[in-house]
C-alpha cells in the first residue's frame, strides 16, 4: 500500500495529512499489508513517518531517478 506524496510533502505542518497518513498505516497494518511513504524528501519527513509507524520510504532523500 502506498501513501501518495501529497499526504508526505504536508505531514509536518498539516493535522489533516497526519490523520490520513495514521489511518493508511492502520488501513495497512490490519490488512497485512507493507506500507510505503512516496516522495520523502527530508529527513524530518521520514522521522515523522516512522513515528506514524510507517516503516518503508522512496524519494529524493534515498536517492535521484537514474537511467535504465
Amino acid at each position: 500500500m502506498k501513501i501518495d506524496h501529497s499526504f508526505v510533502c504536508d505531514v509536518l505542518t498539516d493535522a489533516n495529512d497526519v490523520a490520513i497518513v495514521s489511518t493508511i498505516v492502520a488501513l495497512g497494518n490490519s490488512l497485512d499489508l507493507r506500507v510505503i511513504a512516496e516522495g520523502v524528501e527530508t529527513e524530518a519527513q521520514r522521522d515523522r513517518l516512522l513515528q506514524l509507524g510507517c516503516m518503508f520510504y522512496q524519494g529524493y532523500l534515498f536517492g535521484c531517478p537514474a537511467p535504465p
